[in-house]
This record gives C-alpha cells, structure tokens and sequence, in this order.
C-alpha cells in the first residue's frame, strides 16, 4: 500500500485530498503547522479530518519535521501554503519563508529521502490578467492595469488603443504576469519543484488552481477565498464587501473536483508538466455574492461595492481546461449551484469571526488599497 505525504494536509484542499485518496486505498499523512490563522489559537486537530489520516504537527521550514514526515512515504503532495494576495504584499518576509523558503526545504529533504512523485499546488494568480481578444480578433496578453487607471475608476483591461478587451479563457500556454508576492510565491513553488523533480527523477506535477470553494474552509481567514470571506460577512448579517464594480470574473471549482484532479495527477503517466484545474466557466464576483446571500437566505443583504481596488488584484482570469481534459482525464463534476447549495448546508451550524473590515483597514493603513 501506498503511502502519500499531503504538506498543508489538515487545511481546507488537503482534508478533501486526503478523503479521496483514503477512499482510494492510500495511507495517507499529514504534515501541517496547524496555523492559527487558519486553525484558531487553540491549533488543535480539526473535527473534519479524517480519523484515518495521521497527522504530523509541524512547520515546513523546520528540517527535522520534515524529514520526520517523509520517512516511509511513496508520494508528496505538496498544498502548504501562506495564501492571499492582499496579505502578501505587505508580509512579505513570513510569505517568502514560508512559501519559497518552506519548499526548499522540502525539496532538500527529499535529496536524501526521495519519492516516486511529488505533486505541488500552484495557482491561477501566476497568470495575471489572463488573456484577452481585441476588437480586430487579436489575442493578447493584457498589459498590468497602472494605478492611474485604477484611481480613475477605469476598471476593464484596455488595449494600446485605449479599446476594452474582451476576457478569454487562460491556457497553461500563457506567460506568467506575476502582480502580487503571492503570484510571486506560488510561481517559484512550481519552478522550483519541477527542476529539483528532473533533476533527482522524481516524476512532478504542478497543478494551477483556480477559485476553489466548498465546505472546510477557513471562515476566519480573512484572505482566504473570497466565497468564505463573503459567507464570513453573511454570518454575521453584514453585506460582503466588494472591490471595484464587482464586475471582475473568475474560475469557481468545487474542493471534491479539486481534490479529484491531484488523485488523477498522482496517478497519470504524464508527468512533468503543468496543468489548470477549474470549472473551465466564469463568473462575476458580484453575482458570487449575490447567489451566496440567496442560498444562505440573506437575500436582502445586498453586496456593498467599494468602488476601491486592492494593490496586486487582477481584473478577469478563468482556466482553460482543455490540457487537462485530454491528458490527466479530469472533468469538473460538481456543478456551481449544486456546490452553492451544498455551501450553504455547511454553513447552516457555522460560527464566523468577520475579520474582512479589519483586513481592508490594515490594507488601507499601509496604502495598498485606494
């Protein structure tokens, strides 16, 4: 029987990972950090994870955890993470040392400890502003929106011309446009794990994911998705707050499918490569929000729209699936509203503590949102 090392497992993607491969005959570890943050200040074991999941408490930037955790295992799958673009750019340090830093070590361990596969979670923010078409049908890659355009209010991306570009979907084809330490991050996460893969021989695989959303997420996190930010807010009778117009797009793909797709990586032939996972369908921010007040019956809680933006955000950016259709054979199964629905059932017994007015704030203080 296989054994699979899941970094970051106790969190939101890693227990739904852990869930599929168990069903699937894996013994499965976890070496997580318990981050109160994500976990609370009590960092104990979440009621969600598996009970059949061991669970290792420790950092990635520790050595000795992780060449603790690796000992006896046949795969990595590699989720540990600080997340949030808002976040990064202003703690900047603590993302580094534990993104770029977290990874080397993990790498450098498996040196002396190899595995036959090593999986990492990259991240749709690597792309930037995705692509767009011109008004002459031309596909180009959206130039960084600058900050004069932005205190404008003028929100939609723009050719050489000063003409709105059209949003298409983004392959794995597409330049890395990295607009936050984040992107940063997740970009040097990949990198780094596909070269230190061919060089050991260890077969690798970077997945991009896009919007994940469903249960288990970290309510309290206020730079979490932005779907638990908003059910956060709803929890507590609060409007969600959204940046700009609202009218931003982006790719929602369930957890389960998520989950899915690194079982399906761990187990393909192609290998060394990378590969986005999402619903391959897009959808504004604003109608996230709305359609999440309807489900959870807060209809009237209408989204509060800023009118501000955020350094580092991007305007429209959702997968192209299509790579990943044909090689790895993965198909979103869960529908957006079937999964809204499911949400909305988990949130029911929630309890929330709404940080997203503070975390603006923090933004604010520092001039990163305006």
């Amino acid at each position: 029987m296989r054994r699979v090392l899941i970094t970051g497992g106790a969190g939101f993607i890693g227990s739904h990972v852990a869930d599929v491969l168990l069903r699937a005959g894996y013994e499965v570890r976890l070496l997580d950090n318990l981050s109160p943050q994500v976990h609370g200040p009590l960092r104990q074991r979440p009621a969600y994870l598996n009970k059949d999941a061991e669970l290792i408490v420790g950092d990635l930037t520790d050595a000795f955890s992780v060449d603790r955790a690796l000992r006896g295992v046949d795969m990595v799958v590699h989720l540990a993470s600080s997340v949030g673009v808002g976040q990064s750019m202003y703690d900047i340090e603590s993302y580094v040392r534990a993104n770029e830093l977290g990874t080397a070590i993990l790498l450098q361990t498996l040196t002396k400890r190899p595995v036959e596969r090593l999986l990492v979670a990259s991240s749709m923010s690597i792309y930037g502003e995705g692509l767009g078409r011109t008004a002459d049908d031309q596909v180009v890659s959206p130039e960084e929106r600058s900050i004069d355009q932005l205190k404008r209010c003028e929100w939609e991306l723009k050719d050489a011309q000063g003409r709105h570009l059209v949003p298409l979907p983004t392959p794995e084809t597409k330049q890395p446009s990295l607009s936050s330490i984040y992107a940063l991050n997740k970009y040097a996460q990949e990198r780094m794990c596909l070269i230190a893969g061919k060089a050991y021989g260890i077969a690798t695989i970077a997945l991009r994911f896009f919007n994940v959303f469903g249960p288990n997420q970290a309510l309290s996190n206020p730079y979490t998705g932005v779907l638990a930010i908003f059910a956060a807010r709803l929890l507590n009778d609060r409007p969600p707050l959204v940046f700009e117009d609202g009218l931003q797009r982006r790719d929602f793909v369930h957890v389960r499918d998520v989950a899915r797709a690194c079982r399906l990586a761990l187990e393909t032939d192609h290998v060394n490569d990378v590969f986005n996972i999402g619903s391959g369908r897009s959808r504004s921010i604003l109608s996230v929000a709305q359609d999440l007040a309807r489900v959870m019956g807060r209809p009237a809680l209408a989204p509060h729209i800023t009118g501000k933006y955020r350094a580092g955000d991007i305007r429209h950016c959702f997968a192209d699936i299509e790579k990943s259709r044909a090689i790895l054979g993965f198909e979103p199964r869960v529908g957006f509203e079937e999964g809204l629905d499911e949400l909305a059932g988990y949130l029911a017994d929630q309890v929330a503590d709404d940080q997203a007015e503070r975390a603006t704030e923090e933004l604010l203080r520092r001039g990163l949102v305006a």
